[in-house]
């Protein structure tokens, strides 16, 4: 779906546009919506933007909601903690295992995922922050590439089957946790044939940071991509950016590391907090229609 912008990708992809979003933007509490009688599935759900995206969905009503996890102790933990004041029916809130590490764990979620009555909302926010290269050994890929592009993607696709069986009079509605550092990367493997192998190649010139962007880049072609093949009377595809969060666990590994010990002053001062910030994603998956479909959204709109 075309769209007209009021400014050029390069500008709102500029670092400047972007400080200036995080300092004077605060994004709307998301209000007046029912989810009463809809099932949402969340991964990446166990702290974090994934956890407060929870906490959301059901401060909204929603009547069934999955969290999608990698330790069933750690998913454990956040059902309880969002449990508290309130009064949820049994089998309203479930913990299911999922490892963006294992296609196995992938397939198997997406198989469980069939016994579900309905499918109405999915939030893909799993991601993965590395500081150095690891190659996954089960898949033989780059592990911050597998969690963040090929794992998501890979259940994005199966959800999408389940979805078409599953089809009620309205679209279900997916959102995937982008960034707007895909602006930002290299990109330097652009031209490798094939591309993926030369991602998986140990190489001194691997960079945390540009991996990262990348891994998000690649989310949006194939989002972009997908958005053409998949009707949006099935299913609206959306990508949103929480933007830069300082309390969230994906940067934890960074904190630890040189550049991280630099970035968190800028980070604590910038950022925002995880509940802030999932009010973006919240809003993308709950308040907007097919015009989003393919879309990515940066302060509760569609922007280039």
């Amino acid at each position: 779906m075309a769209q007209d912008f009021d400014i050029s990708p390069a500008k709102e992809g500029s670092i400047l546009s972007y400080l200036h979003r995080q300092l004077f933007f605060t994004p709307r509490e998301v209000k007046n919506v029912s989810l009463e009688g809809k099932t949402a599935i969340v991964t990446g759900s166990n702290c974090g933007v994934g956890l407060e995206c929870s906490r959301q969905l059901l401060d909204l009503g929603i009547s069934k909601l999955i969290l999608a996890v990698r330790s069933q102790a750690r998913g454990q933990a956040a059902a309880t903690e969002l449990s508290k004041g309130r009064s949820l029916k049994e089998g309203s809130l479930e913990v299911w295992e999922l490892d963006h590490l294992s296609y196995d764990s992938v397939r198997a979620f997406a198989d469980r995922a069939k016994t579900l009555e309905r499918i109405d909302i999915v939030i893909l926010n799993a991601g993965s922050l590395p500081m150095k290269q690891t190659i996954n050994p089960h898949t033989g890929h780059d592990e911050c590439v597998q969690v963040n592009y090929l794992s998501s993607a890979f259940l994005l696709v199966l959800l999408l089957d389940v979805i078409k069986n599953k089809q009620k009079s309205l679209p279900a509605r997916i959102t995937i946790t982008s960034s707007d550092g895909a602006a930002w990367t290299k990109f330097s493997e652009r031209t490798n044939k094939p591309l993926l192998p030369s991602l998986d190649t140990p190489g001194k010139n691997w960079s945390a940071a540009d991996r990262q962007f990348l891994s998000k880049l690649l989310g949006q072609f194939f989002v972009a991509k997908l958005a053409d093949i998949v009707p949006s009377s099935m299913a609206v595809i959306n990508m949103a950016t929480p933007g830069m969060v300082h309390d969230s666990n994906i940067s934890r590994e960074s904190k630890d590391a040189l550049m991280g010990k630099i970035a968190e002053p800028i980070r604590r001062r910038v950022g925002s907090t995880s509940a802030v910030a999932a009010r973006l994603i919240t809003d993308a998956a709950v308040n907007h229609g097919v015009e989003t479909h393919g879309q990515y959204l940066s302060e509760q709109r569609i922007k280039p």
